[in-house]
This record gives structure tokens, sequence and C-alpha cells, in this order.
């Protein structure tokens, strides 16, 4: 009788789910809510809008759509919902992810990034890019 090996697929999703299951209980007990905030709060009133909007088009120039969709994809599949519902880290993940632009998610990934929005409740850009 040969024994099943597990497939690499099965591997690769307990390793991901163990690792950010690891990544929020050391968050959610560890950072302090102030720091957190001094964070979120750093980012929005003192990173200047130029700023932001460089580091948009440089992730546009540099990854290509296909390296985009594939993380897109890849973190849908594989985040575990113990990080959907750990406060801070939502509340990290969408002072973040509210500046992400529409126009560099990749159509083939639209359905997957909403998916990600919804998940962690990432509002939409709050600031247009300049035209």
């Amino acid at each position: 009788m040969a024994l099943k090996k597990p497939s690499f697929d099965s591997i690769n999703r307990s390793l991901t789910k163990r690792g950010f299951f690891l990544f929020v209980k050391v968050v959610d007990k560890y950072a302090p809510d102030r720091l957190l905030l001094f964070g979120l709060n750093f980012l929005d009133k003192r990173v200047p809008n130029r700023l932001i909007s460089f580091a948009i088009r440089v992730v546009e120039k540099l990854a290509s759509n296909k390296l985009r969709s594939t993380v897109i994809a890849a973190v849908d599949k594989y985040v575990p919902d113990e990080v959907a519902n750990s406060r801070k880290v939502c509340a990290v993940l969408a002072g973040v992810g509210k500046y992400i632009p529409d126009e560099i998610i990749p159509p083939e990934s639209t359905e997957s990034w909403e998916n990600l929005r919804t998940k962690f409740h990432i509002p939409k850009l709050i600031a247009s890019r300049p035209k």
C-alpha cells in the first residue's frame, strides 16, 4: 500500500494559515492600539499625496499585470478568516488598502479584489490621482 503524499497546494495552504495565524496572534497581543493608530494617522496626515501617487506609479511600472493578479489571487485564496477577524490587522490593511486605486488592479483580478475589499473592510480610494 503506497502512502499518498500531500499535494503542494495543501502544504502551502497549511503553512500560510499557520504563519498568518501566528502573525495575527502577535499583532493582537503585542501591538498597542496607540502605535497602530499613530502609524495610520502618520500615513494619512504626514505622507504627502505626491509620494503616495509616486509609489503607485512605481508599482504600476515595475509589477506586471500578471504579478499583481497572482498576488491578489494568492491573498484571496490563502489568507485565512482569522486574519479578517482581527480588529487590529483589518484596521491596518484597510488604512493602507484605501490608497490602492482600481486602475492598477488587473481586469482578471477584479472579483478577487472585491472579495478582499469586503473581507478586510477596505474603503474606496480617498484622494483621486492627479490627472
